[in-house]
């Protein structure tokens, strides 16, 4: 069956409990979730195993590439445990925090974390809860860090750590993360997420792992992968845009701005960009949204995102479909306002001085001049898919590639309808099967225009040499 979206923002749904079992993954698909994203976090190997196996029998169902995104704990940095359950903090109150697994009194609190201990600075900062209490350094050595309370508020076990502005001598693959890789990987994902990201070579070292065997997509949540941006982005396939960490570890003020500088850093260089964490946040107990997270959900839209992420949302809250719903709504009404293309225009940039990029940016002026229905893009790794998307053209794109890895990896892309398709042998072979695609998918009618690029000789990688004219 044809299927396809008339938006070209993607969704991304994180799935759990809520979002269990085949019907409802289907009620998902059909609300308008393009990607689903496995949470390493939570689950067992076994559930993960059970959702690839529905969501590839779905998209056998539908002949249409499922992505799925699936996403690694990384290092969680968290407290012990306490004596006497939960304990208030008052401000001025000084606390120590050792190495020691005893459980926790009113003097100290266990935390084993030797490389705190290691990165602690004199008047830095420890936030606990997601920066609900807040501590500063005022001592230190390799087994204690003295602090006082700044900002009041209970403790209890296992609560989460940050520490803002320190980098952590310690690598973003925890032994579990290479177990969950490992398994993963035997599913068959199509990308996989790295967390706490603070270097390139962090994501160098999780692409010598995949081996090509996915995508690789940096989740930037700490400050410090913000000081190597542009060297992040470069290395990684694409990107997340945490915001929830990034807003507990900086001034929630300067997190809009952020987003913006990270968007536009990933459009010049052609990486997929995902908008993540409390998108629609009230809808995990609510039907609806409150106004302001319609409003933040459009923002990421009118910003350029590829995609925008629902979490708790759909994962365990209690509107799984409701919050696909309107978030599809959401981007459809964006979509359609005429600021948003002039926005996506304003913002785009000169092509680079390369053959790809001349073809690329020409077929999107074509499509626009000869109003045309579609622009195709044939591919092997799909390079070429994602100029074609960095140009954000006001028509959607057929990726058409031999390659099922590659087809469900540009699920993710802007603007991108990826279909497999047998692979090409000349140039008349080309253009017949792009128009019979075109027409299959309902992206086009007889009688309308496609804008086609490729690369010749066929199946060479980044090799887009040819635009063609065709009519349906």
């Amino acid at each position: 069956m044809a299927m396809h979206r008339s938006r070209f923002t993607k969704i991304v749904a994180t799935l759990g409990p809520a979002s269990a079992g085949p019907e409802r993954l289907r009620e998902l698909f059909e609300a308008g979730a393009d990607v689903f994203r496995l949470n390493f976090s939570h689950g067992t190997h076994d559930d993960h195993r059970q959702r690839v196996e529905q969501l590839r029998a779905l998209e056998k169902e539908f002949k249409h590439p499922i992505a799925i995104l699936m996403d690694l704990q990384g290092p969680k940095l968290r407290l012990g445990t306490f004596a006497n359950g939960p304990m208030t903090l008052h401000k001025g109150q000084s606390l120590r925090f050792d190495l020691d697994p005893t459980p926790g009194t009113e003097a100290r609190v266990p935390m084993l974390h030797p490389e705190i201990f290691r990165a602690a600075k004199p008047d830095g900062l420890l936030l606990i809860d997601d920066g609900k209490v807040r501590l500063r350094i005022t001592a230190h050595d390799e087994g204690t860090i003295d602090t006082v309370v700044e900002v009041a508020g209970t403790i209890s076990n296992r609560k989460g750590v940050n520490l803002p502005n320190l980098v952590l001598p310690v690598s973003p693959m925890t032994p579990k993360d290479h177990s969950d890789l490992a398994y993963g990987l035997t599913l068959g994902v199509d990308w996989v997420a790295l967390s706490f990201v603070q270097h390139a070579h962090d994501i160098a070292e999780l692409k010598k792992l995949v081996a090509g065997r996915a995508a690789v997509m940096a989740k930037l949540e700490k400050p410090q992968a913000i000081e190597h941006l542009d060297e992040i982005i470069e290395q990684s396939d694409g990107i997340m845009v945490a915001r929830g960490d990034l807003g507990v570890e900086m001034p929630p003020e300067a997190v809009p701005p952020l987003q913006k500088r990270i968007l536009a850093a990933c459009r010049v260089l052609g990486r997929p960009a995902i908008v993540a964490t409390q998108m629609l946040e009230s809808m995990v107990h609510s039907p609806t949204p409150t106004r302001a997270e319609a409003s933040d959900v459009a923002t990421a839209v009118y910003d350029g995102a590829d995609a925008v992420m629902l979490s708790a949302e759909s994962a365990s809250g209690d509107y799984p479909i409701e919050a696909v719903t309107i978030m599809d709504r959401i981007l459809k009404s964006v979509e359609h306002d005429p600021l948003y293309r002039r926005l996506m225009d304003a913002s785009r940039r000169e092509p680079e001085a390369t053959t790809a990029d001349a073809i690329s940016a020409a077929a999107r002026q074509c499509a626009h001049t000869l109003s045309a229905a579609a622009i195709v893009t044939y591919t092997t790794t799909g390079s070429t898919t994602l100029r074609a998307a960095r140009e954000r053209p006001d028509v959607r794109i057929l990726c058409l590639t031999p390659n099922l890895d590659t087809a469900r990896r540009m699920t993710l892309a802007w603007g991108v309808h990826a279909m497999q398709t047998a692979d090409v042998h000349n140039f008349a072979d080309m253009v017949a099967r792009a128009v019979r695609v075109a027409r299959q998918e309902k992206l086009a009618k007889p009688g309308e225009r496609l804008v086609i690029t490729a690369g010749v000789p066929f199946g060479t990688p980044g090799a887009t040499n040819i635009l063609r004219i065709a009519y349906c």
